[in-house]
C-alpha cells in the first residue's frame, strides 16, 4: 500500500491548459501569482454502497475529474476563498465556523482546514488566498464535496510545511468532514489520497488499508448522471439509515448475548461472533423482524428508557424519528458486504465470464440498494433499466443515491453504440426537464490521487 506522502510534481503552468486558466483568473482575482496548486479526485465506487461507515470493505475508483485548488500562502491570518463558478460566492474569514445547518460551499473547504489544524494543535490560521475550480458534477455522488474536503487539507498541510502520510491524510479528512453534519464512513477520502491510476481499490476501514483491484480487460465502466441532485448534508435519509444500521447493530448484538453498550457498527457484530456474512445473515432473519421498529419497541429490546434512546443513542437529526427498519438495512449491509469480498474474488481469478458475473453483483446490489436500503429513486432506476438494456452487463446507483449517477459494466465493443442509445433514450427524449449543464454520460478509467503542483 502507498502510504507514504502524497505526490509533489514540478510542472511547467504554461503547458498545461487547465493550470494555466486558473493561474489567470487568480491574478485577476488577487492581483498576485499563486505558489502552488492541488487537486483532488472524485470516486465512483463500484459496489459497497453504505457499508464503509457500518465497517465494511467497497471498491472505489478515482475518476478523472477533480478539485484543483491554486493557492497562494499570505502574511495574515485571513483566508480568502473564491471559486471559478460564479454560483459559489466568495468568502473570508479569519475564524473557523462550520455552519451544520446550512453546506454551503466553503464550509466543506472549512472542514479540511479545520481538520489540519486541530491535528496539529494550531491557535493560529495559516493565511492564504485560494481558488477553486471543479469540473465534478455538483451532488451526483461523485463525491464533489469530500475530493473539496481533502483538497482543503492538502492545501492547509502544504502552506503550513508539515508532512502527513497519505493515509492519516485520509483519516483526518474522512473525520473532519462530519463537522458539516454528515456521519460518512471514510471511502470517499481514502481513495482520493490513495487511488492510483490503472487500478481500482478494495479499501478496507480500521486500520485503514488499499488493495489493487485489477479490473477486468475487455469492458469499461460509465458514468451516467440521472440529473437529480442529493445533497446528503441537506437532509436527513443518509443520517437515518447510519443510526438505523446502529440500533440494528444493537439489537443484533443484544440478541446474540453480547454487550451491546459500545457497539457502533454492524461489522462489529459479526467480528464478536466471529462468524461468516452468509451466517449473519440468518442471524438477522431470526433477530430481526420486517415491520419499522417503533422507538418503544427499540427500548423495549434494548431495556432502555425512551430518555436513554434519544440522549445516549439518537442523533440530533434523527431524534424525531417514528420508526426505524433494522431488518432490511442489515440485510442490505451484510449482502452487500458479501457482494464486495466476491467482486474482488472474480476480478482476481478473471475467468472468462467475469465481465458477466461482476455485471450480475453490480445488477445484485443496485435490487439491494432500492429495495432493501431505499435510496435509490425512480429516475435512477430508470436510468439503470435504460443502461441494462442498451448492453450493460452490469448497472447500479453509485454513491449515496436519492438521485446522483449510475455506474454500468458495458462491454468494450458495444461501447460507442452504447453511449449513442443511451443518450437518446435518457437525456433527448425527456430534455425539456433535463438541465442541459448536468447531462454526463461517460467512460472512465481508474485515475490517480491527490497531488501537488508547483511551477517548474
Amino acid at each position: 500500500m502507498a502510504a507514504e506522502d502524497p505526490a509533489t510534481r514540478r510542472v511547467q503552468v504554461a503547458e498545461h491548459p487547465r493550470l494555466l486558466k486558473i493561474k489567470e483568473k487568480f491574478n485577476s482575482k488577487f492581483g498576485s501569482t499563486p505558489k502552488f496548486y492541488v487537486r483532488a479526485p472524485g470516486r465512483v465506487n463500484l459496489i459497497g454502497e453504505h457499508i464503509d461507515y457500518c465497517g465494511y470493505s467497497v471498491i472505489p475508483m478515482a475518476v478523472e475529474q477533480d478539485m484543483l485548488i491554486a493557492v497562494e500562502p499570505v502574511k495574515t491570518h485571513t483566508l480568502q476563498l473564491a471559486n471559478t463558478d460564479p454560483l459559489y460566492p466568495d468568502f473570508s474569514t479569519d475564524s473557523i465556523c462550520i455552519d451544520k445547518t446550512k453546506p454551503l460551499w466553503h464550509n466543506y473547504f472549512l472542514c479540511g482546514f479545520k481538520g489540519i489544524q486541530e491535528h496539529f494543535g494550531l491557535s493560529k490560521l495559516p493565511g492564504m488566498n485560494c481558488l477553486v475550480d471543479g469540473n465534478i458534477p455538483p451532488s451526483s455522488g461523485l463525491s464533489s464535496s469530500s475530493a473539496l474536503v481533502c483538497c482543503a487539507g492538502l492545501v492547509t498541510l502544504t502552506v503550513l510545511g508539515m508532512r502527513l502520510s497519505k493515509v492519516e491524510l485520509a483519516e483526518i479528512c474522512a473525520k473532519s468532514e462530519r463537522y458539516i453534519g454528515t456521519e460518512g464512513g471514510g471511502m470517499d477520502q481514502s481513495i482520493s489520497f490513495l487511488a492510483e491510476e490503472g487500478t481500482a481499490k478494495l479499501i478496507e476501514f480500521s486500520p485503514l488499508r488499499a488493495t489493487d483491484v485489477k479490473l477486468p480487460s475487455g469492458a469499461v465502466f460509465v458514468i451516467a448522471n440521472s440529473c437529480v441532485e442529493m445533497n446528503k448534508a441537506a437532509t436527513s435519509h443518509f443520517n437515518v439509515r447510519v443510526m438505523e444500521c446502529r440500533l440494528a447493530a444493537k439489537v443484533l448484538a443484544k440478541h446474540k448475548g453480547l454487550q451491546w453498550d459500545n457497539v457502533l457498527r454492524l461489522e462489529e457484530v459479526q467480528s464478536k461472533l466471529g462468524i461468516s456474512l452468509e451466517e449473519m445473515l440468518l442471524v438477522t432473519e431470526d433477530a430481526l423482524h420486517a415491520e419499522p421498529y417503533s422507538r418503544e419497541e427499540i427500548c423495549r429490546c434494548l431495556g432502555i428508557s425512551l430518555e436513554e434512546l434519544r440522549t445516549q443513542i439518537l442523533s440530533p437529526d434523527t431524534q424525531d424519528e417514528l420508526t426505524f427498519k433494522l431488518y432490511q438495512r442489515a440485510k442490505h449491509v451484510y449482502s452487500e458486504a458479501a457482494r464486495v469480498l466476491q467482486f474482488k474474488q472474480v476480478c482476481e481469478e478473471a475467468p472468462d465470464n467475469a465481465v458477466q458475473l461482476l455485471g450480475e453483483l453490480m445488477n445484485q446490489s443496485h435490487r439491494s440498494c432500492r429495495d432493501m436500503y431505499e435510496c435509490s429513486c425512480p429516475e435512477l432506476d430508470r436510468l439503470v433499466d435504460i443502461c441494462r438494456k442498451f448492453g450493460a452487463k452490469g448497472s447500479r446507483l453509485t454513491g449515496a443515491g436519492w438521485g446522483g449517477c449510475a455506474v454500468s459494466l458495458v462491454p468494450a465493443d458495444v461501447l460507442s453504440s452504447f453511449l449513442a442509445s443511451v443518450h437518446e433514450a435518457y437525456y433527448q427524449r425527456s430534455a425539456s426537464r433535463l438541465a442541459r449543464e448536468k447531462q454526463s454520460l461517460f467512460a472512465t478509467r481508474p485515475g490517480g490521487g491527490a497531488l501537488v503542483f508547483l511551477e517548474a
